[in-house]
């Protein structure tokens, strides 16, 4: 079967990071205590274990720390230490890579213990409850290895008054599970691939350069199929009207597929290529426009994934319309979650399904 490459297969998968279902990330850091807690700034050290398979864009996280912490001895009438222990469920929003970079914000509760019971009543230091915030980014060293730091602010209500903590933490993240933590964009290569083809046909070898579509307006001898190609040289006399064509009147498949990170709407700058090679086909050949396509993995609400699905295919139409491509040649259309080319119950699946995908026609 004759088969012409328009470009060349580009950017395989790379070694970004790929969603994992877990994560664990061994962490130190130093606490900055508020002072009337009558506690010297001190180190703590724990483990957060993050859980990715949910279907919410807020990945669950339970950290535990531990630390030494000195009474002030300038404030207390003698000087001793406490065992700090802090426990806490958050919820983890990871934004889009920016520069390798992956940010994230977090929002949750906890509990505070303290020993050092003798001294409760003189530091008004008391177990209890608290909420936290905080930001951070993961810096990726592989696909599943990163460094993970952050700054947490802790609020807490002791003792009849309402204290404040920062805690600057650093680590290692390890991602593991079904897959690596997040899947880098890919691009399909572009494929001209007549449907039908006479035995006879000399065969093209495959080749890395550009097919010219041309219409050939049928004079002599009729057109019967109304695709612009005399029936004389037509090698596929019954192609739909409006169906896109070769200069052999047959059909042809010109595909742009875009994969997506999680969540996310942007296209990876090194698809660029990819992007600009099918919008120099559109612009070379004005009888054609194209209709792209996007959709989602099943993560999440199908409300939310429609809308996502909406923005990825309005970003690959922004990205032709840059690379001089018509606006009245680009149509967009969202498909949510209900479309998948790939199991959803699996990482792999799901980033096959996250997607925009470029339909042609022939005007």
């Amino acid at each position: 079967m004759k088969k012409i490459l328009l470009i060349p297969t580009l950017l395989l998968s790379s070694s970004l990071m790929m969603a994992a279902d877990y994560e664990i990330t061994p962490m130190i850091g130093y606490n900055i205590a508020e002072g009337n807690i009558n506690l010297d700034d001190y180190a703590t050290f724990g483990a957060e274990f993050q859980y990715n398979a949910l279907d919410f864009f807020l990945k669950p996280e339970l950290s535990i720390f531990y630390s030494k912490a000195d009474y002030n001895t300038n404030k207390l009438s003698s000087g001793t230490d406490t065992d700090v222990w802090r426990f806490a469920l958050n919820g983890v929003y990871e934004y889009d890579k920016v520069a390798g970079i992956i940010p994230l914000a977090k929002v949750g509760f906890g509990y505070e213990t303290m020993n050092g019971d003798s001294y409760k009543g003189e530091t008004g230091n008391t177990d209890s409850a608290f909420v936290n915030a905080g930001v951070g980014a993961k810096i990726p060293f592989n696909d599943m290895l990163a460094l993970k730091l952050e700054a947490v602010y802790m609020l807490k209500h002791n003792d009849a008054r309402y204290d404040n903590n920062l805690a600057i933490l650093a680590g290692l993240n390890f991602a593991f599970g079904q897959s690596s933590q997040k899947v880098a964009p890919a691009s399909e290569a572009i494929v001209i691939e007549p449907v039908k083809e006479e035995p006879a046909k000399e065969v093209l070898e495959e080749t890395l350069v550009e097919e010219e579509v041309t219409s050939v307006v049928a004079v002599v001898d009729g057109d019967d199929d109304q695709d612009g190609v005399a029936n004389s040289i037509d090698l596929c006399p019954d192609t739909p009207m409006g169906q896109a064509i070769n200069s052999d009147g047959c059909p042809i498949d010109i595909t742009l597929k875009i994969n997506f990170e999680f969540d996310s709407a942007k296209v990876d700058d090194s698809l660029q290529k990819p992007v600009q090679d099918f919008a120099d086909f559109l612009n070379k050949n004005s009888n054609y426009s194209t209709k792209i396509v996007g959709h989602t993995d099943s993560t999440g609400s199908e409300k939310y994934n429609q809308k996502l699905s909406e923005k990825r295919a309005t970003s690959v139409k922004n990205m032709l319309i840059e690379n001089g491509v018509d606006a009245t040649k680009v149509s967009t259309v969202g498909k949510g979650e209900l479309d998948p080319v790939a199991d959803n119950s699996t990482a792999e699946g799901r980033a096959k399904n996250r997607r925009a995908e470029a339909e042609l026609n022939r005007d």
